[in-house]
């Protein structure tokens, strides 16, 4: 399904996109394990969303699946973990990226969720928020929070969808641009930059 028929169809988008992510069991509990750090593996995560082991593409999603359920945020890396030991990878921008949108309402009230490239589905408000960061040529690059410091970078398509939805607001004095969502407001850009 393209990214923009989900958003656009009839019915209950936001619980569709959830019903579709259930089934799976959710990530397992990495963030109260502490086994020993046992180095480094020829592991890395693309800035596309592709899994690479020693320099070859992991083409079996359900093996990334596997290795993203177990992916944390440590202070110093990324790290796979299991209950026996830890080890680094590398992450060149976000380890997941947001795939699917489905959009329900307006304002602050509006419900926007994603999906992953790895099936997880986050909503976004406090403990999931959306962040634009500057990309290489000044523009808004989105974020959403999935899990613990781990982030889904917003595909370009759906990063229009959500550039089409900012709305001015004045904060501290300055007038910004961004995205009323979950409860938020989720700034991108300064109106000056905008422009």
């Amino acid at each position: 399904m393209a990214d923009h028929e989900f958003e656009t169809g009839g019915g209950d988008a936001l619980s569709r996109l959830v019903a579709a992510a259930k089934g799976g069991r959710g990530a397992p509990p990495v963030e109260r394990w502490n086994p020993p750090y046992c180095g480094e593996i020829d592991m890395r995560i693309a800035a596309d969303g592709t899994w690479f082991y020693q320099g070859t593409p992991i083409g079996r999603p359900a093996l990334v699946k596997l290795f993203a359920s177990v992916l944390r945020k440590d202070p110093e890396r990324f790290v796979l973990v299991t209950p026996v030991e830890r080890v680094g990878i590398v992450v060149e921008d976000a380890p997941f990226l947001a795939v699917e949108m489905a959009v329900e309402g307006e304002g602050e009230a509006r419900r926007l969720a994603f999906r992953t490239n790895v099936d997880d589905v986050v909503t976004v408000d406090a403990d999931h928020p959306l962040v634009f960061a500057r990309d290489a040529h000044g523009g808004a690059k989105p974020y959403v929070k999935v899990r613990g410091g781990l982030w889904a970078l917003v595909t370009r398509a759906l990063a229009y969808d959500l550039a089409e939805m900012a709305q001015p607001r004045t904060i501290d004095g300055r007038e910004v641009w961004g995205v009323a969502a979950g409860g938020g407001f989720w700034p991108m850009m300064d109106a000056a930059d905008a422009g």
